[in-house]
């Protein structure tokens, strides 16, 4: 492969036979190297395909003030998440991820803890992205010799799920956590009930939520193709979940002026009664 770019003495730019934006690492790769050169492929410990144009500038930048060992060790969490989630991680969560775990480990040298104070809902909505990023703890530990904590994975787990958002704003990924935070309380205080957290219709509720919040960052636009009757059948027969669907919609509208179509309340009402039907129904039965 040729050369592109030199980032620095272990790290270069280059493509593969398929023209693909690749990153390779390896001791000493680029030493005495220049663009246009040829690799010597046996120098290679690492290589990493890029699907998105640019990431390899802000790389580079990057790496002007970071040793390429948080990039390795990014590189490792990401193999290992792309594994383990059903959704596609942006590029961008290479330059992310790297630019976190160096200024996590510089703080955490210096004596410097940070609270996360979303731990809490992140360790409760994002179940799988948590336990990746706690599974990324002991892959830092294992290359750094540093142990980082509960937060920390709290913040690598909001990584991943930002990285679902095309984009480097981690504060969409807090916003969306904190938007499903508040329509799980909606629901609950309407309802004056807890939810089970255990059951599938939670699981589906909690899904969907989350993309409801993902179509709101990305601007996405409802289709509305459900038509008026059975928009009316639903609040019918659904009754007080669309009551409760109403007080999200005034919530969305007055926190993020987002006014929901007829077809995301339809969807937020059938949700809504799954997961706090059996619950009623029992206490019916009581």
């Amino acid at each position: 492969m040729k050369i592109e770019k030199v980032l620095n003495n272990n790290v270069v730019m280059c493509r593969n036979e398929l023209n693909q934006e690749i990153v390779a690492m390896g001791k000493g790769l680029a030493f005495q190297r220049k663009a246009g050169d040829i690799i010597d492929d046996s120098k290679i410990e690492k290589t990493f395909i890029l699907q998105k144009h640019g990431i390899s500038e802000k790389i580079a930048k990057l790496l002007e003030d970071t040793s390429e060992l948080y990039l390795n060790i990014s590189s490792k969490i990401l193999d290992y998440a792309k594994t383990q989630l059903p959704y596609k991680l942006d590029d961008y969560l290479y330059v992310a991820l790297t630019d976190h775990l160096s200024f996590a480990i510089s703080r955490h040298k210096q004596g410097i803890q940070l609270k996360n104070a979303l731990l809490w809902e992140i360790r409760k909505y994002y179940k799988t992205e948590f336990q990746i990023a706690l599974n990324a703890l002991d892959m830092i530990e294992k290359e750094t010799g540093i142990r980082l904590d509960e937060d920390e994975a709290a913040s690598i787990a909001l990584h991943l799920v930002n990285g679902q958002l095309s984009g480097d704003n981690m504060a969409a990924a807090i916003q969306i956590t904190q938007m499903v935070n508040d329509i799980l309380n909606i629901v609950k205080y309407h309802f004056k009930m807890e939810l089970d957290e255990t059951s599938l219709n939670y699981e589906r509720f909690l899904t969907h939520l989350r993309f409801f919040g993902m179509r709101y960052m990305r601007k996405e636009k409802s289709m509305d193709s459900i038509d008026d009757f059975f928009h009316e059948q639903i609040k019918h027969k659904y009754s007080d979940a669309y009551k409760c669907t109403q007080k999200i919609a005034t919530y969305l509208s007055k926190e993020f002026g987002w006014e929901i179509s007829k077809e995301e309340e339809v969807y937020l009402t059938v949700h809504i009664h799954r997961v706090t039907n059996r619950h009623l129904l029992n206490q019916k039965a009581e």
